[in-house]
Parts: structure tokens; C-alpha cells; sequence
């Protein structure tokens, strides 16, 4: 990202001398006399209106205030005491006094990134925070823009993801300038969002402000992690802090995560180690690097299958247990499902079938155990309905699933006798073969259609991962939309080679969390890649021209169907329903991204970012994607425009 350049005067001295000329000039306006017109020109028009009336009216009065140390000073310490690295933002005069205390006061620490809309602000503080595990902070103009912020907030909030929200606003009628600030002020600013945030405050003191920033942190890394929101009065910003202010920051405590019940710990041991197929069911389990490290160890020691539903990374796709690629086979075979993090239990083990009324059908064996390990129980709100359909279980251990696993695993480890572990080497020598026989068939499956024009997804997958797998790469996007091919077929082993898609699965996601993760990775060196799809785009393409301002190192294929694809479908089922047969024509009615077809190369380059395509040979793919890489790791971003096949 650019560096900064520090101006040569001094802030503070240069408001003076701005204000104190300023006033001069205010105070002294000099109206020139009418020169007599030449001989043969017209006289001058006389004074208009608005002249008269600067000739007519009073001296103004002088207002002019000098701050020395303002309150936003003492916000941007908090900051910086939090360990926040960056400011993702569109600029807003509601949180000016941050923004302005940020670059002068704060040397541009944190880093402030500009955005071209407070959705992709929120998006990408979301990409960043599964990269990092940690917050970046986003600051929203008033009304206006935490009513854009807040589709991305609640994605963060389904997805819990830790993200800090500042919110600004002039919460004393007295202090607003007029009918724009009376329209971006609210009584309540959190209100908007407050039932998909975790905690939310409108600090009315310095001293409280400090307070709840540190709480809020604390909260939003306290799983389960979830967004937070602190409003920040403009008035509060911009005033001098009070002389008696001892500026004093509250300390951040060491966070620790709950974990669960070490009585349920050594029952859920004894269920696990009698279990003849017991099955681990993973989907936000690991929060870190370790959560993954943690599974394999838990699933190395049982010799037991693992399912990732791959809401983050958390288990290896090349690892022998991994069985994620025959679902439906696993969750019949197990005698014991153990849940980690699952968000939808009940979708585990049943199917939903039915054309208009939905038909739930259990797809388990008579008698399984069910087990639950989640921070989810912790935390719930009702109006929004992320908490998915109820599921009986036979034990439920609310708590945080990587905080839990080391005494899981010291539990089962007690419990293994010799003659067990000879027995479990066996299961797990089946399930590998298992598992090698499905890696052998999506290789096959993806061999389909390998010449075909627009481009297979699978091929599209196969080329990309041939050029990066020598790489230290990290994919920032789903890959739901190209038929999760990428997670078929490529050796994924590290936390930061996956990061899930959204949480709310709200389209217009994928783009700026794709920059935002690719914000985190660029420190460590890593190529950041995305199979970004067009719709998405076309909702955030203002992140295009914030990776080539702030210099983003980010690797862009695009999966250009021309089509709201997943619409089409749906309403191809309904057609079917309704008796009306498949008209793909008239399917793509209201759906279609085409006539005229979108040009993603020439949007990329009018924002700056290098680009090429489109592509529909799938023969020109290695060359482009070659070219892409060498951009990117000179730090640039880079754009390749593939046409593609639906899915």
C-alpha cells in the first residue's frame, strides 16, 4: 500500500496561520471601485444582488477555533493500544476529526485504506479478519452509511467474523450545522444494526469512549467472535479533551476462549473411543492455525472420518481421514456425529426434500449419537434467523471447539488401550482408500468438457492451481460458485489456503472480502488468489480501483458466466413445478448478464488494475494466468476476464 508523505509544517501551526488568514480576509472584504469604461465600451453592469449585500452587510463576526489537543487524539491512541493496523473507510464528515487525527496526529497509523462504498468497507475488514483472526477497524458517515454498511455487517455477523465498527454522528441537536447533519444524525445510531451485532455503545465522555472501545475489542474476540459497533460523536471528536483528562487507556486483557465442561470432555472421550464409526463434522472450528492442527490431531488419534463444511479451513483436503467429498456415505455409515462449530445440525443429517412444502428426511443410521461442541450456544438473538432449524442431540457442550480440543484429545488419549489403537489403524486404512477413490473421481469428473468453449469451471480450477501450487498462495474466495472445484482438487493444508465464503450469503461479498484477506496476506509475502464471480463484482467494483491506489497484490479470475446463474436455476425448478417446462431463453429473463456483455478487462484497467481477456479458449488460460502471477508478486493486482460455463 502507498506510504504516506508527512507534510513539512507543523499541524498545528499551520491551522493557526490557515485560520488566522482566513480571518483577515473575512473580516476586511475589499470592494474595488468601477474604473471609468474606456471611450467606445459599454459602462460595467452594476452590482448584482449578491454583491450589494457584501457591501451592505455587518463585518462579520470572527469564530474562529483553534483545538489543541481534540478528543479524536485520544480516540486514535485507543487504536493504536488495540493493535488496529488499518482503517477501511469511504471518507465521512461525521468521523472527520478520526480520519484527520489518523493522518496528521497518528502518522497515518492506522493505515487508512479508501473505499468506494461502506458495504466494501465492512466486506473487506471481514476477508481480513479470517486471514489475521483479529479486527480491523471500519468507520461509517452517519445514517447514511451504516444503512450501506450494514448487508456486509450482517454477513460478518452470520459469519463471526470479529469486525469493529465506528459509527459517526452528532447526537446533541445543538451541534448540528444544518439540514445535511440533522438528515446523517440519529438519535440511536446502533439501532440500525443492533440485531446482528454483538455489543454496541454511544460513549458521551472521553473516558467512556476509552472504556468501551476495549470492551467492545474484548467482546468481539470473545467467541463466538461477531461484529461490534461504538458511535462517535462528531461534537466529541472535534472538542478539546477536558483539562482534568488524565488520558489514561484501559488495558486490554489477555483473551482467553471458553471452553467446555471437563466432565463432558471425558464423557463425549468414552462415547468417541466406543464408537465403532464415529464421524467429526467441522465447519467454523478453527478459528487459527492451531484449530487445524488440533482437528488433524483428534482425528489422527481416533483414526475417524472428518467432514469440513469449509466455513473456514479447517481440515487438510488431501489428508487420508478427510471424507468431505462423499458427505452423504459418512453421515450414514457413523454410529457417533460429532459437531464441531456446525451452524445447521439438522441440514448434517437430514434431506430436504419436497417441491413446494419441505419434506425433511433423516438420512442417519437408527440409534447414532449426536454431539455438539459450539460457541454458537452462547450467543443468540431472534429476529434473524442464522441460528438455523433445532436439532436434538444427545450432548451439548456450549464452548468454543479449538478451546475445547486439547482436552478432548488428552481425554481420548487416556481412555486408547493397545488392542483399541490396533483396531482404529484399521478403520483409518479404509477410510483412506475411501477417500483416494473419490479424489480419483472428481479428477476424472473435471476431465469432462476439458476443451470446451466457454470454459469448464474445472478446468479453469485445474490451470489455476497448476501455477500456483509451488507458490505461497491463499485463496480469498469461495468456491461455491464454481462447483468447489478448487476444494476437489487442489492440496489445501495451511489455515490461510481458505477462508469460506459469506457468511450471510449476501452477493456483493466476494469481491472486497477477496481484497481484504489479500490486505492481511500481503505482509507475509503470500499470493492472494480469487475466482471472483461477475455478478459479485458488479455490485463492489470500487475495489478494483482501491487494490491499484493502495497497491493490493491480488490475483483476479474471473468465473464470467454472464448470468445471475443460481436465479436461473431456481427458476428452471420452478417452471418444473409449476408444470411450465424449461425455456433456458425465458429463464434468463431478469437473470442474464449480457446484451451487452460486460467487459471486465477495460472496468479493471479504467480503475488502474492491469488486466486481459476475455478469455474463451481454454488453450490461452496458463499463459494469462502466468502473466497475472508475475504482476502480483511485484505487488500489483491483476485481472484475467474468463468467460465460463455456468458452473
Amino acid at each position: 500500500m502507498a506510504k504516506s508523505k508527512k507534510t513539512s509544517v507543523a499541524r498545528r501551526g499551520f491551522l493557526k496561520g490557515a485560520a488566522a488568514g482566513a480571518a483577515a480576509l473575512v473580516a476586511t472584504p475589499v470592494i474595488e471601485a468601477q474604473a471609468p469604461a474606456p471611450s467606445g465600451r459599454p459602462a460595467a453592469l452594476p452590482p448584482t444582488a449578491a454583491q450589494r449585500a457584501v457591501e451592505n452587510s455587518p463585518p462579520p463576526i470572527e469564530d474562529i477555533q483553534i483545538v489543541e489537543r481534540p478528543g479524536s487524539d485520544y480516540m486514535v491512541d485507543v487504536f493504536k493500544s488495540l493493535g488496529i493496523e488499518y482503517l477501511f473507510a469511504t471518507p465521512g464528515s461525521s468521523f472527520r476529526g478520526i480520519h484527520e487525527s489518523v493522518i496528521n496526529y497518528g502518522g497515518n497509523k492506522p493505515e487508512f485504506i479508501t473505499c468506494m462504498h461502506e458495504e466494501c468497507s465492512v466486506a473487506m475488514a471481514n476477508g481480513y479478519a479470517k486471514i489475521e483472526g483479529k479486527p480491523v477497524l471500519v468507520c461509517a458517515h452517519g445514517t447514511v452509511g451504516i444503512q450501506h454498511a450494514a448487508m456486509a455487517i450482517y454477513n460478518a455477523y452470520c459469519d463471526q467474523a470479529p469486525v469493529f465498527v465506528i459509527a459517526g454522528n452528532i447526537a446533541d441537536a445543538a451541534g448540528r450545522r444544518g439540514r445535511v447533519e440533522w438528515l446523517h444524525a440519529v438519535q440511536d445510531v446502533g439501532a440500525t444494526v443492533r440485531e446482528y451485532t454483538k455489543w454496541d455503545d454511544s460513549p458521551a465522555s472521553l473516558t467512556h469512549f476509552g472504556e468501551s472501545a476495549v470492551r467492545a475489542y474484548q467482546l468481539a474476540m470473545t467467541p463466538p467472535t461477531m461484529p461490534v459497533l461504538l458511535a462517535a460523536d462528531g461534537v466529541l471528536q472535534e472538542s478539546p479533551a477536558p483539562s482534568d483528562f488524565d488520558w489514561r487507556i484501559p488495558k486490554l486483557p489477555k483473551i482467553t476462549s471458553p471452553s467446555g465442561d471437563q466432565s463432558a470432555v471425558n464423557e463425549l472421550a468414552q462415547m468417541l473411543v466406543g464408537a465403532e464409526n464415529p464421524l467429526i463434522v467441522a465447519s467454523r472450528s478453527a478459528r487459527t492455525p492451531n484449530g487445524l492442527k488440533l482437528l488433524v490431531e483428534l482425528a489422527e488419534t481416533l483414526q475417524c472420518g472428518v467432514i469440513d463444511q469449509q466455513r473456514r479451513m479447517n481440515f487438510p483436503t488431501r489428508h487420508p481421514l478427510n471424507q468431505t467429498q462423499r458427505t452423504r456415505a459418512a453421515v450414514a455409515d457413523a454410529d457417533l456425529i460429532l459437531g464441531l462449530e456446525v451452524y445447521d445440525f439438522f441440514g448434517v443429517v437430514h434431506a430436504l426434500g419436497g417441491q413446494v412444502r419441505v419434506i425433511p428426511r433423516t438420512i442417519t443410521k437408527p440409534g447414532v449419537k449426536l454431539v455438539s461442541i459450539s460457541s454458537s450456544d452462547l450467543f443468540y438473538k431472534s429476529n434473524y434467523q442464522n441460528f438455523q432449524r433445532y436439532q436434538d442431540v444427545d450432548l451439548s457442550i456450549p464452548a468454543d471447539a479449538e478451546a475445547t480440543l486439547p482436552a478432548l484429545i488428552e481425554a481420548v488419549k487416556r481412555l486408547l488401550t493397545d488392542d483399541r489403537k490396533r483396531a482404529l489403524q484399521s478403520r483409518g486404512a479404509k477410510l483412506a482408500e475411501a477417500s483416494r477413490q473419490a479424489l480419483e473421481q472428481a479428477r476424472t469428473a473435471a476431465s469432462y468438457a476439458w476443451d470446451a468453449s466457454p470454459v469448464s469451471t474445472a478446468r479453469l480450477s485445474a490451470e489455476l492451481w497448476a501455477q500456483i501450487k509451488n507458490e505461497d498462495w491463499s485463496l480469498v474466495s469461495d468456491t461455491f460458485w464454481v462447483s468447489n472445484w478448487p476444494l476437489r482438487l487442489w492440496d489445501m493444508n495451511k489455515h490461510y489456503h481458505f477462508i469460506g465464503g459469506a457468511g450471510g450469503e449476501g452477493v456483493g461479498y466476494l469481491a472486497p472480502a477477496a481484497l481484504g484477506a489479500a490486505v492481511a496476506n500481503k505482509k507475509h509475502g503470500r499470493l492472494s488468489v480469487s475466482i471472483q464471480s461477475d455478478g459479485d463484482l458488479m455490485m463492489a467494483n470500487g475495489v478494483l480501483w482501491t487494490s491499484a491506489h493502495h497497491r493490493i497484490p491480488l490475483l483476479t479470475v474471473m468465473h464470467n458466466n454472464r448470468a445471475y446463474h443460481q436465479e436461473i436455476m431456481q427458476l428452471q425448478r420452478v417452471a418444473n413445478q409449476h408444470n411450465r417446462g424449461v425455456d433456458i431463453d425465458k429463464c434468463k429473463i431478469g437473470t442474464a448478464i449480457e446484451n451487452p456483455n460486460i467487459d471486465y478487462a477495460k472496468l479493471a484497467q479504467s480503475m488502474g488494475v492491469q488486466a486481459e481477456g476475455p478469455i474463451t479458449d481454454p488453450k490461452d488460460l496458463s499463459a494469462a494466468i502466468r502473466r497475472g502471477i508475475e504482476v502480483v508478486k511485484r505487488g500489483d493486482p491483476y485481472l484475467i476476464d474468463v468467460v465460463t460455463q455456468p458452473r
